[in-house]
């Protein structure tokens, strides 16, 4: 049964891939109003991460960003699905924006771990970095549970040469030899386990942040770059992407400065434009630990 499920999906994602983009958004404003206005679909969840994250904004700021929230979580099913098929064309006229530091540390043979949050659309992001740099792209992901939606995300994710690594692997992975530098391409605003995690102040909430991207960064001495993908005004489905250093000598900055100063960029970036954030996620669901001490977050 199951089976049979799966296929008629596929066969219903391949039908979606198919559509012109006019068409393709004409489906995700009837997402909209199914998921959010019809099913409900975590209204609470997001009117409580917005209410925390920005306390100074009045009700009716609050949903207003809401509801252009909405949209863009619809968009982004759509664009997803028109991705899977879609032609480098396509994925380089979608996403703009100056890549040059990207050529300098190619020239340079410096590797790299490329940062991102769950701004803008991430699978979009994922095929422009495979097939606009120079590097070996490896993308940190978690696999799926259901076996036939994980193959169709790796298809996805790999159309353009990117190799999709499992986050328990990559240790493994990076100790390889390689012919040319690589590029570790990760998101890194997911909620971690919170015994393990680094705790700080973001969006006006206590947040624990995955110490991975510190850890990998300073054991293989990688650059850190921070991407920020924000939409371009009046262009449903375009994206700009902004590219920063945070450092290029992660063994000699203070324990945790990578990850705060991400953070930092990151919350920036949400303030400018807060629809473009994956607010659904229930991004603080867990508490720091009580035997956490405040200072013992700074070690």
């Amino acid at each position: 049964m199951q089976s049979i499920v799966s296929k008629f999906l596929f066969l219903l994602l391949n039908q979606v891939s198919a559509l012109s983009w006019k068409n393709a958004f004409r489906l995700s404003d009837f997402l909209r109003w199914s998921i959010f206005s019809v099913g409900r679909y975590r209204k609470e969840v997001i009117r409580q991460n917005l209410k925390n994250s920005f306390p100074e904004k009045s009700d009716e700021e609050l949903s207003c960003i809401a509801k252009d929230f909405q949209l863009h979580f619809t968009d982004l099913i759509v664009e997803t699905i028109k991705f899977r098929t879609a032609s480098p064309e396509c994925v380089r006229e979608r996403l703009q924006g100056d890549i040059s530091v990207m050529d300098k540390f190619y020239n340079d043979k410096t590797n790299i771990i490329y940062l991102m949050g769950h701004r803008g659309n991430w699978e979009l992001a994922n095929l422009f970095s495979s097939l606009c740099f120079k590097h070996e792209c490896i993308v940190v992901y978690r696999p799926l549970q259901n076996r036939a939606s994980d193959q169709w995300f790796l298809d996805l994710r790999t159309r353009f040469g990117a190799k999709l690594v499992p986050m328990d692997c990559i240790f493994k992975e990076l100790q390889k030899p390689r012919d040319k530098p690589y590029c570790v391409v990760l998101a890194n605003d997911q909620s971690p386990n919170p015994k393990t995690a680094f705790w700080t102040h973001f969006l006006h909430q206590d947040t624990g942040v995955f110490r991975g991207v510190e850890t990998i960064a300073r054991r293989y001495n990688l650059t850190v770059l921070y991407a920020d993908f924000c939409k371009v005004p009046n262009k449903r489905g375009y994206y700009h992407v902004d590219i920063s250093t945070i450092t290029e000598c992660p063994k000699e900055v203070q324990n945790n400065a990578i990850l705060d100063k991400q953070l930092r960029i990151l919350e920036k970036d949400i303030e400018q434009q807060p629809h473009n954030w994956l607010w659904s996620h229930r991004r603080w669901k867990h508490k720091r630990p009580e035997c956490l001490k405040p200072e013992q977050t700074l070690a």
